[in-house]
């Protein structure tokens, strides 16, 4: 298991329970104890849990909490790879679609690269980076243009400014956090008003978040979710989780992560 993956492993555990013992840590993924305690030394110091005697307890999101790119890209990575798989089946060559700004939104552009023929619009520096340095038959990629936040996110006047005039056939859209009540929500005011330019543009979309997006809420909603097309997940969401997202979006994806292959549920519902 990667250094990442474990972490991940740790992070899932602790935000199930609530909390988790270090030496229920060490049996549970057959490690070291000094390798957990180093591990959740990290995690908390990238706040994303709380470090205790004796192990750790979840760590109470704030909803102006922005966490980096950097750091957000090593937490999740196989739902994040199964997510950005099923979504990639959506995209066809020759299609104009928007990618925002997110790590699972750039897992998408991983999925996606060799497609011939695209364009891409996107507010997302790294994703423009590994497009560009793809050199895909045929690649057009717009990058926005605007300010450019933790979250390697370009925002602000000049962004939706570009936007404005932009017209794609599928917009694939990360998201902070996900609630019945609050909809899709992100830390960043000025994110949210880019994210709403982004939704106006595009004839269609594809929200990508992993299970653990689900009940999270951040300062400024940008959109409801009975006006997402398709949302894509993993298969780790709750019951609960699932009938809320059956209840609110016209299409859902599980992306299965235990094997190869297409494997996923994918439905109309409502």
């Amino acid at each position: 298991m990667l250094a990442s993956q474990r972490r991940a492993a740790i992070l899932a555990i602790v935000e199930e329970h609530g909390a988790a013992r270090v030496s229920e840590l060490v049996e549970q993924l057959g490690v070291s104890d000094m390798t957990v305690r180093r591990d959740i030394d990290r995690l908390d110091g990238e706040g994303l849990l709380e470090r205790v005697h004796g192990g750790a307890v979840a760590a109470t999101p704030r909803a102006t909490d922005e966490p980096g790119f950097t750091a957000k890209s090593t937490l999740m990575t196989a739902e994040k790879q199964a997510i950005a798989q099923e979504a990639a089946h959506l995209v066809q060559p020759g299609a104009t679609i928007g990618i925002s700004a997110g790590t699972t939104t750039y897992e998408l552009a991983r999925a996606v690269r060799d497609v011939p023929q695209l364009t891409v619009v996107t507010n997302s520096v790294p994703v423009a980076q590994l497009l560009h340095e793809s050199q895909a038959a045929g690649h057009v990629v717009v990058l926005t243009g605007g300010v450019r936040t933790p979250s390697d996110a370009l925002v602000g006047p000049v962004a939706v400014t570009a936007l404005s005039g932009l017209h794609v056939d599928r917009l694939f859209l990360g998201a902070h956090g996900i609630d019945r009540g609050a909809g899709l929500t992100t830390p960043n005011l000025v994110e949210a008003e880019t994210n709403r330019a982004m939704v106006r543009s595009a004839r269609t979309v594809c929200v990508l978040a992993d299970h653990t997006k689900m009940g999270i809420v951040g300062l400024s909603t940008f959109m409801d979710l009975a006006e997402v097309d398709t949302l894509v997940t993993d298969s780790g969401i709750t019951r609960r989780a699932r009938s809320v997202l059956e209840e609110s979006v016209e299409h859902l994806v599980l992306a299965e992560t235990g094997g190869g292959g297409r494997s996923a549920t994918t439905g109309v519902v409502g």
